[in-house]
């Protein structure tokens, strides 16, 4: 018969010690998941901020941009009364004050708006990102050089997100007609301003031997300054002809300021007017031959087909 002391030492079976691989992968898998849920978490922040700052179709955008605009206009309105010498004088702090919060308030906007923008150089180089950027600089300039913070009045560009948030899409529209046909426009007003500098330059230059120097035609370039201010009909009047030659060289300079300057009128009209016929279309519709339709539509308001797009020239 068997010793029970021996029997108890065969049947017990030491437990294995946990393999140091398990415990790292278990160790690893329990940090991995902490980094996914703050990803996860980051990513929900950033998607969020997004949403309002960038949004403008959101309870929470639109209360974004309204209050933004608030201060926009705030901290111009703060800038120029801060130019009214007796308000400076009175008010110097309280001004101070006021554009050191608007300045803070609008850096970390635009701290933000990079953080959850989707494409931060994109953003940072897009007009509306360097109005952003050009709204905050002026403030730190002026630690360095006296007057700077007056820049900050370029704020007031900022006020073009009145377009997005009041769905004004439209005029935006128009702006681009206006921008084609700025650039159909250039070669010709290219030319008109050259034909332009050259006429107040013979001119200036003929002011100057026909007048004294004591009429205020000391130089050549001041006698191109007054045919300038002449051709352009502003007359500021501190410089004036005296002898009779150069005041009949006045007054043909005069007439003829009256007609040059329909010429670059005429030429932006006919380019805006081509460039807005390019931009409409007839919307037809080849199952009904409907063509009252709203620009922006796809499918016919009587049949429902698919609309054609046909430009007018065609």
């Amino acid at each position: 018969m068997s010793d029970p002391q021996e029997q108890s030492k065969i049947d017990f079976k030491p437990e294995p010690e946990p393999d140091s691989t398990q415990v790292e992968t278990g160790e690893k898998d329990g940090e991995l998941s902490a980094l996914v849920q703050s990803q996860a978490q980051t990513r929900t922040i950033k998607e969020h901020l997004y949403e309002i700052i960038f949004e403008a179709d959101t309870a929470g955008g639109k209360a974004f941009d309204v209050v933004l605009l608030i201060m926009i206009l705030g901290s111009v309105v703060v800038v120029m009364l801060d130019s009214v010498r007796a308000l400076n004088l009175q008010y110097f702090e309280t001004f101070r004050t006021l554009e050191w919060f608007f300045t803070i308030a609008f850096t970390t906007e635009y701290i933000l708006r990079l953080y959850c923008s989707t494409n931060r150089m994109k953003y940072a180089t897009s007009f509306f990102g360097m109005i952003d950027l050009l709204s905050i600089l002026p403030t730190y300039l002026a630690i360095f050089l006296s007057g700077a913070q007056y820049m900050m009045i370029v704020r007031i560009l900022r006020l073009l997100r009145l377009f997005r948030i009041f769905k004004l899409g439209r005029f935006l529209q128009e702006a681009d007609t206006m921008i084609m046909a700025l650039k159909s426009s250039t070669p010709k007003i290219s030319v008109f301003l050259f034909s332009v500098m050259s006429v107040v330059t013979i001119v200036g230059a003929m002011m100057y031997l026909i007048e004294p120097n004591e009429s205020g035609f000391t130089s050549i370039p001041r006698s191109i300054y007054w045919a300038v201010v002449t051709l352009t009909t502003v007359g500021y009047g501190d410089i004036a002809p005296q002898t009779v030659l150069g005041q009949i060289l006045a007054c043909t300079v005069m007439i003829l300021g009256y007609g040059i300057i329909a010429v670059p009128t005429g030429i932006v009209s006919v380019e805006m007017h081509k460039a807005s016929q390019k931009k409409k279309e007839i919307l037809s519709c080849n199952n009904c031959g409907a063509k009252e339709h709203q620009d922006n539509s796809s499918f016919c308001n009587r049949c429902g087909a698919k609309l054609n797009r046909v430009p007018l020239d065609h």
